[in-house]
């Protein structure tokens, strides 16, 4: 029975070295997650306002918008300078079918100067994991996927393109730590009706625009852009997106939702591409 010992042998070689690979592959990865981070932590700034104060802010912006502050924010709330969020969820890796895998991901969030960095897993098949980095890092945006977190599948960084639309997510995004869409914080509003409104954001030379969409109780419904760049085989494809927000609750003195879903608006229809929970969130506010 010498083949069986052989075999025994090989089995064990492989367990060993995908044992060794995976290793490998979570200390590389945590090593990349710790230097964003740092790099994220790196440009923060001081928010010049610490507290909100509802006369100073709310004067002058459409009623919508005073009716979603009020609705989701506490007289004297501190500033949100930094949000630690948990996900579940599932992600459609398919351009055009349904290919939904699960993910769990931690993100970090620094208001001001605005970025974060999304850190997430997405077993593929058993034993077959991706890591994911989706990022927005003083000014720069980053896209890197590595199986096992070890070999690299696809990177992306540095493009003009990349960088608008990982901002435009920090912006839609802030329904989590909605103190970063105040005016004292640099958001500009513009009327559009009684339950829309917009609003720009910039950051260094980039300037972004989205229409914010919200329910009869004054919390936020949805966030659209016009255009966002998609990706499409090797194309960046410039398509109408829209994020929507569901079951609100009050964490750490913010009204906020608990679940949402992304989608790309398509000439065939609505094609959602990301949904996902908020299973624990930590915030960091100014003293």
């Amino acid at each position: 029975m010498a083949w069986i010992k052989g075999l025994v042998v090989a089995l064990l070689v492989v367990a060993l070295l995908a044992a060794v690979v995976a290793a490998y592959g979570n200390w590389r990865w945590e090593s990349l997650t710790r230097e964003l981070s740092a790099r994220l932590d790196g440009a923060r700034a001081t928010p010049a306002v610490r507290r909100y104060d509802s006369a100073a802010e709310l004067s002058g912006l459409p009623a919508p918008v005073q009716r979603y502050f009020r609705a989701v924010l506490r007289e004297g709330q501190p500033i949100v300078t930094a949000i630690r969020l948990e996900h579940r969820g599932t992600f459609n890796m398919s351009q055009d079918g349904e290919q939904w895998v699960p993910f769990t991901s931690v993100q970090h969030v620094v208001t001001r100067r605005p970025g974060f960095v999304w850190d997430a897993r997405m077993p593929m098949a058993p034993g077959l994991g991706v890591r994911v980095h989706d990022a927005y890092v003083a000014g720069e945006g980053i896209l890197h996927a590595a199986l096992f977190g070890a070999f690299t599948v696809m990177r992306m960084r540095g493009t003009p393109e990349l960088a608008r639309g990982e901002l435009m997510r920090f912006f839609a995004e802030a329904a989590w730590y909605p103190t970063a869409l105040l005016p004292s914080q640099g958001v500009r509003w513009g009327p559009i009706d009684d339950h829309s409104a917009r609003a720009t954001l910039a950051d260094g030379d980039l300037s972004l625009e989205l229409t914010f969409g919200f329910a009869p109780d004054g919390t936020m419904r949805s966030v659209r852009a016009d255009a966002r760049g998609r990706t499409v085989g090797e194309q960046t494809v410039m398509t109408p997106w829209e994020g929507q927000w569901f079951d609100f609750e009050w964490r750490d003195g913010l009204r906020v939702p608990t679940r949402g879903e992304v989608a790309w608006l398509l000439p065939e229809g609505r094609k959602p591409y990301w949904r996902g929970t908020v299973s624990a969130m930590h915030v960091e506010s100014a003293p």
